[in-house]
């Protein structure tokens, strides 16, 4: 089958042959229709997470069709449009046991520990529990992000964040996660802030319905009078030891930070201002992507219109235009995710701009 892939750390990933997905009895292989270009991706292609092992093929945000099922998959069956998350669980441990998947501690990522969905076909461990099924009228390139990005966001807003209707949120950094964050606040009933460095990415946030900030040295003094005396909820959907600080100082006492955006290299051991977390009883949350469970509550949203994951959506490309998107992914890009339409044939697949007033947004998050 086709695929991107690269055999050396940060060397340009190229279109080639690889050996066809497969799957055991308990698993299934997805026939790929859509897969995000995703900031994580970049990341491990950097060779920043070690568990990438070369060669490799990276992605690991996708939706598609069932091509093939284990002989003791009982779920799903050849033809189903389906998704998953990006952290495939194992159902056995006891994160898993109290519905946590997202937690898995023997869990398994295509993109990072698997080979991902940047191909023909991926391959899905433990399909019934971690395999989704798609509505009929979710299209597949809205569909992708909601195995990273989307429901990254719907876990962090809902369940990490508890948001309440009339709270006041901030999400630092409007990239592809950012903007779904604001997203998944609006639609959960808060006023949203969002701040960014990009005037680009705060136009899409504010077009969205969030009041857009300009970062800078003082924001948190900003956000605090803006919001009355701070916010309820801060994201930081970037991932900076900077941007961490200021969204937990830019919360009002007793609010809750959630830290969605990875923090590596110089910042992976960020100072955090202690003495406003215990004088104020802050909480400080982390987000990992979504649990399988929380799938039916998004899928209603998103059937009821209260959320519509394509807003999201910067960029379709064509399928041979992945190695270049995801090198693009550690310099300034479109506001939004950047997806890739898979057609059947991929050869001469054509890419098309699903949001023609997408420009180009120097944040890197998401």
């Amino acid at each position: 089958m086709r695929a991107v892939t690269y055999d050396t750390f940060a060397s340009l990933p190229v279109v080639g042959e690889v050996p066809d997905a497969v799957c055991d009895a308990r698993g299934a292989v997805v026939q790929v229709l859509a897969t995000g270009v995703c900031r994580s991706d970049w990341h491990a292609w950097q060779g920043h997470d070690s568990d990438v092992q070369l060669p490799h093929v990276p992605g690991h945000e996708f939706a598609g069709v069932v091509s093939a099922v284990g002989a003791e998959v009982t779920r799903f069956a050849v033809g189903d449009r389906v998704t998953a998350p990006f952290i495939l669980a194992c159902g056995r441990c006891a994160e898993c046991a109290v519905g946590a998947t997202q937690v898995c501690t023997s869990q398994l990522q295509p993109g990072f520990t698997l080979p991902g969905s940047f191909a023909e076909r991926v391959a899905v461990v433990e399909a019934d529990l971690n395999l989704v099924a798609l509505p009929d009228g979710l299209d597949v390139v809205d569909a992708a992000g909601l195995g990273c990005r989307f429901g990254t966001a719907y876990h962090a807003l809902h369940v990490q964040g508890g948001v309440q209707p009339g709270e006041k949120v901030v999400i630092f950094g409007c990239g592809g996660v950012g903007l779904s964050c604001v997203m998944v606040a609006l639609a959960a009933g808060a006023e949203v802030v969002a701040v960014d460095v990009s005037e680009r990415s705060l136009d899409a946030a504010q077009a969205l319905g969030a009041t857009a900030v300009t970062a800078g040295p003082d924001i948190a003094d900003r956000i605090r009078d803006l919001t009355d005396g701070g916010a309820h909820v801060t994201v930081d959907a970037f991932g900076s030891a900077d941007t961490l600080a200021d969204a937990v100082r830019s919360l009002r006492p007793r609010g809750r930070h959630v830290q969605v955006g990875l923090l590596l290299d110089g910042d992976a051991n960020p100072s955090v201002p202690m003495g406003r977390v215990i004088a104020d009883e802050l909480v400080i949350l982390g987000s990992h992507g979504i649990a399988v469970t929380e799938y039916e509550a998004m899928l209603r949203d998103i059937a009821a219109g209260r959320l519509v994951p394509g807003d999201a959506v910067g960029r379709v490309i064509a399928f041979e235009e992945l190695p270049e998107a995801l090198a693009a992914m550690g310099r300034p890009h479109t506001a939004g995710m950047t997806v890739a339409r898979l057609d059947p044939g991929i050869p001469g697949t054509h890419g098309t701009l699903h949001d023609s007033t997408a420009a180009p947004s120097p944040t890197p998050a998401g």
